[in-house]
């Protein structure tokens, strides 16, 4: 059986769901989200609680039953309150500036990296190293903060990169570090 399938989403107040053919449709304050279900899953909808059916008991149907139900929770959630994730640059000179839709990243390379946000995430700067992506699709604000901590990822050594706010970044120890203590434990000979 699948718990986190058979929970019941409760529906708030201002937040509309429809089921269009295949598809389901939920509409909020900040917008509108669509995704096709399974032809193996079935919806209920009932004053104000959807519910989540299954066919039968196959391995993939199971795994569908408590996804499906996860992604209209998050589409539900997302349209009611913005999904977030906050990033933080860090390295001598590293700052990012915002020219409209368009987050502009000066990270140490001998260009600035230009990123422009798709339809649906908003990009806000703060103290020129403080990155907030916000959006109402989980998958995609997660996606695009991803993506911009690849641009530059965190290096081991010092730590200098663009991380996720409060990421904790292990540091490797350097040549010169072991070299002293090899060099320091060949000296008492």
């Amino acid at each position: 059986m699948s718990r986190i399938g058979n929970a019941p989403i409760t529906i708030p107040a201002g937040v509309t769901v429809e089921k269009i053919g295949k598809a389901v449709s939920v509409t909020g304050q900040k917008g509108t989200l669509t995704i096709e279900l399974d032809p193996s899953i079935s919806l209920e909808m009932e004053n104000n609680v959807i519910t989540i059916n299954r066919k039968n008991d196959q391995k993939k149907v199971r795994a569908m039953h408590g996804l499906t139900r996860s992604l209209i929770a998050n589409m539900i959630a997302g349209v009611t309150n913005l999904w977030t994730k906050n990033l933080e640059l860090v390295g001598v000179g590293f700052r990012a500036q915002l020219n409209g839709n368009e987050l502009v990243l000066n990270v140490g390379y001998s260009h600035p990296v230009e990123v422009i946000a798709p339809e649906g995430i908003n990009f806000e700067v703060a103290d020129n190293t403080k990155i907030k992506v916000s959006g109402i699709d989980k998958q995609l604000v997660g996606q695009m903060a991803a993506n911009l901590k690849k641009v530059r990822v965190p290096d081991v050594y010092k730590g200098k990169g663009i991380r996720y706010a409060g990421e904790y970044i292990r540091k490797k120890v350097g040549k010169s570090a072991k070299a002293g203590v090899a060099g320091a434990a060949g000296a008492g000979k």
